[in-house]
């Protein structure tokens, strides 16, 4: 599979939760992705599930963000595993989010 793919899926990964979390907040706050890594562990071949649980970092990152109207960032990790359950690649993303007004 393409790291392109990957990559995409991966972010959305994160970017769901993130926004998920957003919208339980009850406030208008921006997002962004301001830097990505990535390492791939294995070929990544049929269907490949990309899971990330850092629920907790993203409040803590969105309760400051909005408390300070301070810009706030968190790495979130969006692991890739194939139907075997092997990982094939593990993809970084650091979000930006800030409070609009």
């Amino acid at each position: 599979m393409f790291w392109a793919v990957q990559g995409m899926a991966a972010e959305l990964a994160t970017g769901a939760l993130m926004m998920a979390k957003i919208k339980a907040t009850g406030h208008n706050v921006s997002m962004l992705v301001v830097q990505n890594e990535a390492t791939f562990t294995k070929k990544a071949v049929g269907r490949i599930t990309f899971t990330c649980e850092q629920g907790r970092d993203v409040d803590q990152t969105l309760d400051s963000a909005i408390a300070t109207e301070e810009a706030g960032t968190v790495w979130l990790t969006a692991t890739g595993t194939d139907e075997s359950g092997d990982q094939v690649s593990v993809f970084n993303f650091k979000w930006s989010v800030k409070l609009k007004h």
